[in-house]
Order: structure tokens, then C-alpha cells, then sequence
């Protein structure tokens, strides 16, 4: 046959049954006889029979969906925390669903609310750079909508969360610059909205003080991960009265944009200027200037825990029970992957 699908209704009419008795025929219930059961199977596959899966989902109170929203698709780090996720959501049945938010808070409230929609069972999220706020999310718990953030997370006490430790990533990379003689190391840190901001200053103060050195806050400059954002920053530092030999960027994206302008500023950059990036993108290798060192976050790491932990809460409890159950705190260790470690100390 062309055209629409052949439903229960259609077998039945066939038949002479009820559609009742079709539908349990086809499910192999007790109650229908061999020869009835045989009949509706075989009529079943020669009309090319097959069930509907949203009406299933509907009996089952699921979708087997997973929403997932990150800030830019486009950036290799997120690209690699999505192969995980689907890597590790279809190997348990369950369908992907994406979308971005390009960073932008609004956005992303309008894209839970299509995702509540699309009655995704549960969500998976890296917040956008300008998010202030999370009431989007936690009015899903009314929903039955549970999420697991990753990455980007909210500092909230009460939220499913894969992370990677920043404030240890930041010590060991101010650390590294420290051991190459450098003394006044700038920081172009991310937005303030961002808690990895947070953890990265924290980081940078305590390798300072770790290191029996003074504290100097106008070292370290915010900006908002764009191009323009990062030469402003990388301006305020150089005009600082202490002569910045180091630089700690928020990502390599921030150090790309950093070491461009700072070409233009400078003719000798490479030598006068020393990088320690996060991230750690595969990219780097194809490069002839590299950052001396990369914080590396292990986005599939973070991706495939994030999954199996949202594929878990799913699969193991009453969502009814939300409240009352504990909340997955995970932390992916940091590691500093140095580029060239066999650079001599030039300072």
C-alpha cells in the first residue's frame, strides 16, 4: 500500500475485530487466542504494519527525547561534548535534540520553553555568557523535567551538575608561569555572570598568595569573550604601570583574538608576550604560535557524564520524587597540557 500509514483502525475494519482486540493481539496479550493473533500479525505485515511511536510514548509517559542547549555549536569544545552526548544517548535508545543559544540569555529562556514544548524527558544545558538569572530552569522541576548542567554551570546549590576544576586549572597555570620567572601575569577573565569567572580569579589569587606575592586586582580584567572584548581587555592590561610579560586568557578563542591585536600593538609579540590559554582545542597542533601551555577541560568527558547522569535520574526514580532525592554534584579533573615544554625561561 502508498500513501498514510496503516493504522489498528484499518486491521481491524479488515478483519472484522474490534480495534481493541488488534492492538492487544499485536502487544501478545493472554487473553487473545492463537488463530485471532496469528491473523492480525500476518495481515499486519502485509500492510507493512508499524505502531505509533508517539502514541506509545504518550501510554509510557515518555518521549526517549533529550534536549540539549549550548551557547555556540560552531566552537570545537562544545562540537566535542555533543559527540558524547550522543555517543552515549543513543546507545540507550534515546533521541537528541539541539539548540544554541549564541550566547544570548533571552534566547535561551525562549528555547526551554520550545524544548518544555517538545516534551524533551529531560534536559542537558551549558549556560549562555549574559544568563543572570535561572528561574527558566528551575520552573521545569513543576514539569517533571529534570537538568543536568555541564561546563558553564549556575552557582546553585540545588542543580544536577559535570564540571571541570577551574580554580586547580587556574593554580597550576598561573603556577607554570610563575616557575618561567614571570611576576606580572594578567588575566583576560570571561563575563562576571559566568561562575567560571569566578573560579578562575579565585585560582589566580590563590597561586598568587600561594606563591608569597601581593594580590594585584588590576591585573585582571573581565571581558565579554568577543574580539573587540578581548582587545579592550588586552589595552587595559598593557597599559598597566607594571610591565605584563604573561597573560592567563579565558579560552583560546580569547587568546586567538588576544594575540592578534597584540601583533598589531606590537611587532615583536611572540617574544615579549607569554600565553597559558583553557581549553586546549585540537586546532592548537596545526598552528606555528601556540600558548605555552592549555588548561585542558575534557569536554567529552564532561559531555558523556553530564548524559549518563540526566539517562540515570530518566531511568532510576519517580520524577514525582524530585525534591527529596540528592543532587549529582561531578567534577572532571583539569589537566595543564604544556605545548613547549622545551622553552628556556626568557625571563
Amino acid at each position: 500500500m502508498t500513501g498514510k500509514p496503516i493504522t489498528i483502525k484499518e486491521i481491524a475494519k479488515i478483519l472484522n475485530i474490534s480495534p481493541s482486540t488488534v492492538s492487544r493481539a499485536l502487544h501478545g496479550h493472554p487473553s487473545i487466542g492463537i488463530a485471532t493473533s496469528q491473523r492480525v500479525k500476518q495481515l499486519a505485515k502485509e500492510l507493512n504494519y508499524e505502531r505509533n511511536q508517539t502514541a506509545v510514548f504518550f501510554q509510557q509517559g515518555k518521549t526517549y527525547t533529550i534536549g540539549v542547549i549550548l551557547p555556540e555549536l560552531s566552537e570545537a569544545f562544545f562540537s566535542s561534548a555533543i559527540s558524547a552526548i550522543e555517543d552515549t544517548a543513543y546507545k540507550r535508545n534515546y533521541t537528541v535534540l539541539l539548540a544554541q543559544s549564541h550566547d544570548d540569555e533571552q534566547k535561551e529562556r525562549q528555547l526551554v520553553e520550545k524544548m518544555k514544548h517538545h516534551r524533551v524527558d529531560g534536559l542537558l544545558v551549558s549556560v549562555a555568557k549574559t544568563t543572570s538569572s535561572f528561574e527558566h530552569f528551575s520552573s521545569l522541576s513543576q514539569y517533571n523535567i529534570p537538568v543536568v548542567f555541564f561546563d558553564r554551570i549556575p552557582h546553585l546549590t540545588d542543580i544536577h551538575s559535570v564540571s571541570c576544576t577551574m580554580t586547580t586549572g587556574t593554580v597550576d597555570a598561573v603556577t607554570y608561569l610563575l616557575k618561567r620567572g614571570h611576576r606580572a601575569i594578567g588575566m583576560i577573565n570571561g563575563p562576571e555572570t559566568l561562575y567560571a569567572s569566578t573560579e578562575r580569579r579565585e585560582g589566580y589569587i590563590k597561586a598568587i598568595l600561594k606563591n608569597r606575592l601581593k594580590f594585584d586586582p588590576t591585573l585582571v580584567v573581565n571581558c565579554d569573550l568577543t574580539e573587540a572584548g578581548s582587545q579592550a581587555a588586552l589595552e587595559k592590561l598593557l597599559a598597566n604601570k607594571r610591565k605584563v610579560t604573561a597573560i592567563v586568557t579565558f579560552n583560546d578563542y580569547v587568546w586567538l583574538y588576544t594575540l592578534k591585536h597584540a601583533r598589531r600593538l606590537r611587532s615583536s609579540a611572540e617574544e615579549e608576550l607569554e600565553f597559558v590559554s583553557y581549553a586546549n582545542l585540537p586546532m592548537l597542533e596545526y598552528m606555528n604560535h601556540m600558548p605555552l601551555a592549555s588548561v585542558e577541560q575534557f569536554p567529552y568527558e564532561q559531555g558523556q557524564k553530564a548524559t549518563e547522569i540526566l539517562l540515570d535520574i530518566l531511568n532510576s526514580r519517580d520524577l514525582k520524587g524530585q525534591d527529596k532525592q540528592a543532587y549529582y554534584k561531578v567534577t572532571v579533573d583539569s589537566q595543564l597540557i604544556e605545548n613547549h615544554p622545551s622553552c628556556s625561561n626568557s625571563h
